[in-house]
């Protein structure tokens, strides 16, 4: 039965509806009050805009097409039904299109709170300078932050579908509150940003068939390697932590996964993160690999501490000793792996952590100290790891070490902003 006046007129009115509702998504540069040092940088903001621009025209086309089909004679001559049908499909894709609208709203409606808008921005620096290698093995892409309750971090990372279509165009980095504003956030941000490092050197990809020949060696029980295939890629993002900001990674993970004792002994073979107990183990036997220096045997043993191995049953702490008994062996095959967009450099040197050993930052520290300007000139990462090497060292206590923080994060957001008017007014004195 052909479709009837009245409910084509219906359905006509709600996609206009649709088209009128579009209309009022404006861009973000228009809504959104911050200070300028708390904005996002311009390829964040121009990649963020152009992806909502191109969605919000694609989705025009869909309801005008939908609104020709309707009035034409394909439309006359359909059901009610039809047309009601393709109606819905329209409105999942509009109502798709404004979740991804809402997705980048509740990140950049942060930047205008106090403090937290200036201090987000200057963690924009620090995971966009954690990102970057030597080299340049691959084109970064721009990465923003923000803050959200629970104890750990989260990333979305680029080039990755969005709900309701489309690649990310950023990668949004979620950040929590509790550990603002101390040298841990290190560990949870690098965490993340290691994520994204490692999907644009395809690392989990070329470290799957190493696991998988090591299952079939002599360098260990099976079930061992398979353990640590599966749960390659929570280490691969470790190691980059440990790798660029050095022994903060290791405290910052231990605050993450100091959960009750049931939690620490959980082991679950569908979860991608290894056993927290493991996991905190495994990053002392990676620091002790890059980094060779007493403070991770403290750790591992401050760690076994809190959580000793009593009452765990037999078979599980067999399966923990042939895990821990292999630790080694799986810290240098990833220090050594030379995956190919490296060109044949090892992972753990083109990671840099030649810069970071626990001598070199403590002497860095001092140096500082007497002349503090040379801290904020410094990489943002190599800041990090030069604070939390000091906070491991117990030269730094907590209420100095946030204050500092605090005032690097201000100067790294107010630096980037400035660099990106300078270059601004010279292209336009060029033009």
């Amino acid at each position: 039965m052909a479709i009837s006046p009245y409910a084509a007129w219906m359905l006509a009115q709600e996609a206009r509806s649709m088209l009128a509702r579009l209309s009022r998504v404006r861009p973000f540069a228009l809504i959104e009050p911050m200070v300028p040092a708390a904005a996002l940088s311009p390829a964040s903001q121009a990649a963020i805009e152009a992806h909502l621009a191109q969605g919000r025209r694609e989705l025009r086309r869909l309801v005008d097409g939908y609104l020709a089909w309707l009035r034409g004679p394909a439309g006359r001559n359909s059901s009610a039904a039809e047309a009601q049908r393709r109606f819905t499909v329209l409105r999942l894709k509009f109502n798709a299109a404004l979740a991804q609208f809402d997705l980048f709203n509740d990140v950049i409606t942060q930047r205008s709170e106090h403090e937290n808008g200036v201090w987000l921005s200057g963690l924009d620096v620090v995971s966009d300078d954690a990102l970057r290698l030597p080299g340049k093995p691959y084109t970064a892409p721009p990465v923003i932050c923000y803050l959200d309750r629970g104890p750990g971090a989260a990333i979305r990372r680029a080039r990755t579908r969005l709900p309701g279509g489309g690649d990310n165009p950023v990668a949004i980095i979620r950040v929590p509150r509790e550990r603002m504003v101390g040298s841990g956030i290190a560990s949870s941000l690098v965490h993340e940003v290691g994520h994204q490092g490692a999907a644009l050197l395809d690392l989990v990809n070329s470290l799957r068939p190493v696991l998988q020949g090591m299952q079939r060696g002599a360098s260990g029980p099976p079930r061992v390697w398979r353990l640590w295939e599966r749960w390659i890629s929570e280490i691969v993002a470790d190691f980059w932590s440990l790798a660029r900001v050095g022994v903060v990674a290791t405290l910052g993970l231990m605050g993450v996964v100091s959960l009750p004792r049931v939690f620490v002994f959980r082991l679950d073979t569908e979860d991608p993160h290894p056993m927290p107990w493991l996991r905190v183990k495994l990053s002392c036997a990676m620091g002790q690999l890059l980094y060779p220096h007493p403070q991770w045997r403290r750790l591992a043993e401050l760690w076994e501490s809190y959580y000793p191995l009593t009452g765990l049953p037999p078979a599980l702490r067999r399966l923990m000793r042939q895990l821990q008994d292999s630790m080694p062996a799986l810290a240098r095959l990833l220090a050594r792996h030379r995956p190919a967009a490296l060109r044949g450099r090892a992972l753990g040197l083109a990671l840099g952590v030649q810069q970071r050993q626990p001598r070199r930052l403590a002497l860095l520290f001092s140096l500082w100290r007497r002349a503090p300007q040379r801290l904020y000139d410094a990489p943002p990462s190599l800041a990090f790891a030069v604070i939390g090497q000091a906070r491991a060292d117990g030269r730094l206590d907590p209420e100095e070490e946030s204050a500092l923080l605090a005032r690097l994060l201000t100067h790294w957001a107010l630096r980037s902003t400035l660099d990106t008017g300078r270059r601004s007014a010279v292209c336009a004195v060029g033009s």
